[in-house]
């Protein structure tokens, strides 16, 4: 059954067609009982047949009604007529990420209010043990009131973590053959999506830090004359650092797309409802810096004292933090000088350093005397360390094996931590 204007599926009526990729094609369409026009997403002729081509069609189907997000493509309905399958969605006006990014590079403040609408919108589906696995631009939808739009969940399962190891259900098997398609699709897996190992919701971080990377410079991190050479550098190279490929964005920004980069998924966030927190807080941050005509950005000194190595993921927590507040004291007061961000550095037993993680939480005790910090050494224990901050050593607090997310008590006698499954609340004294 060929479609044309005028064609009937179901109650809806074919109006024209809005354009095709490589798993179906949409039609403008109306729906006259409630008098509106919708899309309508059909399987073309030649993959109907395929059962994993309908696998695919009707599990995006499924995936898609069991999410309700503002920036996610709303599912009104699904049928067959004639041995056509269709799905209907609502109509979009406005254009793809990618139609934008053909212009250039996309201002920061918008950037991060995209950011931040489709993190929350992952978020969701994630809660929902959904991954989208094709987070890329040709899936971003960019609408005429300044919304985004998540589209395309034909890639989406259900607990995204395939019990058979061999399974391969990746864009790479439809447009290894096609002309153009592989870059745009290989380009933005993740690390282990492109090395064929099976994948959480932190793959869609990745791939959403890779277009992240690519509104803020224009170019994607990743590139290679070939499939090979795109999936090497995904799975081993670093990107150019963003401090010199784009040196005016902040660098809050800079190291929550460095975090959303990490080789290794456990260098990602934990939960991305905290990533789009943190996009959230920082859109607000710099549109109010930016508007009031103050700097968004804070420097920071980049040396090293001799002889003692660098402990760089405190220094990038001191450093937001210090951020943070000079932000907050510029709100109620303007401060005389701007924040001064100091580093600082700890002493080890020989051969042994701290190497920092992505996923390294601090806090300061009451007096504001010692910093509480979660590190692990290349000894591979990972746990909470305490230093003075008029001392030159810290030490690995006695039971602080696996714990994080330290806060202390107001009267600063308790430290309260959960451990690395977060699953157990625990309670250390601290006397006094």
């Amino acid at each position: 059954m060929a479609l044309s204007s005028g064609t009937r599926l179901g109650p809806y009526e074919v109006l024209s067609r809005l354009g095709a990729g490589g798993m179906g094609e949409v039609w403008r369409a109306r729906d006259p009982r409630l008098g509106r026009d919708v899309a309508i997403k059909v399987l073309p002729d030649d993959v109907a047949g395929n059962p994993h081509a309908l696998a695919r069609f009707e599990r995006e189907a499924r995936a898609v009604a069991a999410l309700s997000h503002p920036t996610i493509l709303a599912l009104f309905d699904i049928g067959e007529e004639n041995g056509i399958r269709y799905a209907v969605t609502e109509l979009l006006e406005g254009e793809s990420l990618r139609g934008a990014l053909a212009r250039g590079t996309v201002p920061l403040k918008r950037t991060l209010d995209l950011a931040a609408q489709l993190a929350d919108a992952l978020a969701s589906a994630h809660e929902k043990g959904i991954v989208h696995r094709d987070v890329k631009p040709e899936n971003i939808f960019l609408t005429k009131d300044g919304r985004a739009k998540l589209l395309d969940f034909g890639l989406a399962r259900q607990s995204a973590l395939p019990s058979d190891p061999s399974f391969t259900d990746s864009p790479t098997e439809e447009a290894l053959t096609e002309r153009g398609s592989v870059v745009g699709t290989i380009s933005y897996m993740s690390p282990e999506q492109a090395s064929g190992q099976a994948v959480d919701f932190r793959s869609d971080q990745f791939s959403l830090g890779i277009v992240l990377y690519e509104m803020l410079t224009g170019a994607r991190p990743f590139r290679g004359n070939t499939v090979a050479e795109t999936l090497t550098a995904i799975i081993r190279e670093e990107p150019e650092p963003l401090e010199k490929a784009a040196p005016s964005v902040p660098m809050p920004v800079r190291l929550i797309v460095e975090r959303l980069l990490a080789k290794e998924p456990s260098g990602r966030f934990a939960a991305t409802r905290d990533l789009a927190q943190d996009l959230a807080t920082w859109r607000l941050h710099i549109s109010g810096t930016l508007a009031g005509g103050v700097a968004a950005t804070v420097a920071v000194p980049q040396r090293r004292w001799a002889g003692k190595p660098l402990l760089a993921g405190v220094a990038t927590g001191l450093a937001i933090g210090a951020i943070a507040l000079g932000i907050w004291t510029w709100r109620s007061a303007v401060p005389a000088a701007p924040p001064r961000v100091a580093r600082f550095t700890i002493d080890l037993p020989p051969g042994q350093r701290i190497v920092p993680s992505w996923d390294t939480h601090f806090t300061f005790s009451r007096d504001s005397k010692t910093l509480l910090y979660l590190a692990n050494a290349v000894t591979g224990i990972v746990g909470l360390h305490e230093r003075r901050l008029d001392d030159v050593e810290s030490r690995l607090l006695p039971d602080g094996k696996g714990l994080r997310n330290p806060i202390y008590s107001p009267d600063g006698r308790w430290l309260a931590t959960v451990d690395s499954n977060k699953a157990l609340f625990v309670k250390i004294p601290l006397g006094g």
